[in-house]
């Protein structure tokens, strides 16, 4: 498959409506390597990694998502150092309220005073005067919700952030957002062998927000020997981690899956899911698997 089909097969999607990407990004929280929550972590190879960041952008992904939590701190200067000065119109996606206390101790701030250093942080680490896409990495259960994402809507309207995405949220939590600030985007664990986002998805349709799933490839049993994924993957032959993936791509136009890797082999499996089409049929039969 020629990159030129790579890019267009999966269709376009605009963030905030405004943001063209490519259906299918790219998770960086990989790239950080094995201890991405410590105290200190940094990739284990860092010339791959930041081949894998070019790799990505060659092959048509235009929207990276980190966190200043990955690391902490390495993602987001990982990705500078890879990929600046940006090419116009890659979208990268930062997350704010998790910190990291030390090796394998990390919890939540949601409080306007930290998001706020937070989102400063992270532009100056990326090198960008704006964060396009600025997100609430968890909901604070020791800070009222409002509180939090106000913060956000008061960053966008200061113009550091250009649109506001939640992450791990459910209905309420995103009603909740939405009665403050325009939504652009919502990531929460979501893939063929893990629905319990359905009704998010669903929203997230119906009101032209962006759906970012992450950890998009958990498959469970669905790709085992005899599996629906296994078999159907036979026919394209393709992995059944790329069937689970086109399967994303068919489950609703406001899906933008964000796979990670951290190898350019992998990522080339991942951008080539994007030109599987999946036959009504077999639609039908990963939907009910």
């Amino acid at each position: 498959m020629t990159d030129a089909v790579r890019r267009s097969a999966a269709g376009t999607f605009e963030i905030g409506g405004d943001l063209t990407v490519n259906r299918l990004g790219l998770g960086a929280m990989r790239l950080t390597g094995s201890r991405v929550w410590s105290d200190s972590a940094e990739p284990e190879d860092r010339d791959e990694a930041k081949k894998v960041l070019r790799r990505a952008l060659e092959l048509g992904v235009n929207l990276i998502d980190t966190a200043d939590f990955y690391g902490p701190e390495a993602n987001e200067n990982l990705i500078r150092e890879a990929l600046y000065p940006y090419p116009e119109g890659l979208l990268i996606a930062t997350k704010g309220g998790a910190v990291v206390y030390g090796p394998g101790d990390w919890g939540l701030d949601g409080r306007p005073e930290h998001l706020r250093r937070a989102c400063e942080a992270s532009m100056k680490r990326l090198g960008v005067e704006h964060i396009d896409l600025y997100q609430l990495h968890q909901p604070d259960p020791e800070v009222p919700y409002e509180e939090s994402i106000g913060a956000l809507a008061e960053l966008k309207a200061e113009g550091k952030v250009r649109h506001v995405g939640v992450s791990n949220v459910d209905l309420n939590h995103l009603e909740a957002a939405r009665s403050i600030v325009p939504i652009a985007s919502v990531q929460n664990r979501y893939s063929i062998a893990q629905r319990e986002a359905d009704d998010l998805v669903d929203a997230c349709e119906r009101a032209g927000i962006a759906f970012l799933p992450y950890r998009p490839l958990a498959t469970g049993d669905l790709a085992g020997p005899g599996g629906p994924l296994s078999e159907i993957a036979a026919g394209h032959e393709a992995t059944a981690r790329q069937v689970a993936l086109a399967w994303l791509l068919h489950r609703s136009p406001a899906m933008v899956p964000i796979p990670g890797t951290s190898s350019p082999d992998h990522l080339e499996e991942n951008v080539a899911a994007a030109g599987i089409a999946l036959g009504e049929t077999e639609v039908r039969t990963l939907d009910a698997a």
